[in-house]
């Protein structure tokens, strides 16, 4: 049997926030953990692989939704109208997910996961990736 880690992403809040990482679901024995949901303070964990994501200004139009739209109340089953949920996944669009073979790296943009709407919330996105579904983290705002 494998043995399960866990680690914890900021744990401390000291990271200075400016980081997205996408965890892509597999059956690695490693779980990531990170609270999310704005001031809901919700914890969750994935297990895969963690994938460092760049795009400063993805994460800053990910903050003006999760923190000033749903003003940091979090946003776990919120019914998404066309208006959000448009906003939400042409902001999750623009973030490049860099896929390797091993030989060379080709970029793709992730997707947001509309069959898990419902689990979307502050720091915490259901994505699609090249390499399979995952979840979009970030600097939750509590």
């Amino acid at each position: 049997m494998k043995a399960q880690r866990f680690v914890s992403l900021d744990p401390d809040g000291t990271s200075g926030g400016r980081w997205m990482y996408v965890v892509v679901e597999a059956g690695t024995g490693v779980f990531y953990q990170q609270q999310y949901g704005g001031t809901a303070c919700r914890e969750g964990q994935v297990e895969g692989f963690l994938v460092p994501l760049f795009g400063l200004d993805a994460l800053d139009a990910l903050r003006r939704l999760f923190e000033k739209h749903f003003r940091r109340a979090g946003t776990w089953n919120h019914p998404w109208p066309d208006d959000e949920r448009n906003r939400l996944r042409d902001i999750v669009g623009s973030i490049p997910y860099w896929a390797c073979d091993g030989n060379a790296e080709t970029r793709h943009d992730l997707r947001l996961d509309e069959s898990r709407i419902g689990e979307v919330d502050e720091a915490w996105v259901p994505v699609i990736t090249p390499d399979g579904p995952g979840v979009l983290m970030w600097h939750n705002s509590d």
